[in-house]
């Protein structure tokens, strides 16, 4: 049964999960408001695989539309909708734990609005958005975490972090919404 996540509460995937999982997806989903913008809203996932020292480890430890896969082949992007149509996941990212590089101690998932600044766009024109995770194999949804609670006029949302704990990974909700799209939440991890 999934559990709703509240701002800054955890999971642990080892307990939470069907015995011996290793391979998670975390999807992210929205509806875009038409009426907001005359433009498209293009929602881009993104996952930052980070080291001790809070950045990632090299740059290709950044994975997003332009960099499927960490080269540790841990985790992998699973493409780019530009438009938030359709039910279910509009982007995905899939994470196998048992292949993540020794040195990494978070994923940290983020979503951004290209182009916010030229379109005028910020996540408060985006609705039904949230992040969840669940099994690969089976399906089985482990959390979910709804972003309508912290909506704002952002453009850029850090939503949720695996952390390597000595019991194995959690899985945390933790919406921080920026300014200034992509490049703000490079600055933090890069």
């Amino acid at each position: 049964m999934a559990i709703n996540l509240s701002k800054g509460s955890k999971i642990n995937l080892k307990k939470e999960s069907p015995a011996g999982a290793k391979v998670f997806v975390v999807g992210l989903g929205w509806d875009p408001n038409e009426k907001a913008s005359p433009h498209p809203f293009d929602l881009d996932a993104s996952a930052f695989l980070v080291g001790p020292n809070g950045k990632i480890i090299t740059d290709e430890y950044f994975v997003f539309y332009n960099n499927n896969n960490s080269p540790d082949g841990s985790v992998t992007y699973g493409g780019d909708n530009r438009t938030g149509d359709g039910e279910g996941d509009d982007e995905t990212l899939t994470i196998d734990t048992s292949k993540l590089n020794q040195e990494i101690q978070q994923v940290v998932f983020c979503c951004s609005i290209d182009e916010a600044e030229s379109r005028g766009q910020n996540f408060s024109m985006v609705n039904n958005a949230y992040i969840r995770i669940y099994e690969q194999n089976s399906g089985e949804v482990l959390a979910t975490y709804f972003l309508s609670e912290v909506a704002s006029n952002e453009t850029a949302f850090i939503l949720g972090r695996l952390l390597n704990s000595p019991n194995g990974w959690d899985f945390e909700a933790f919406p921080v919404g920026y300014p200034g799209g992509l490049e703000t939440l490079l600055e933090i991890y890069a």
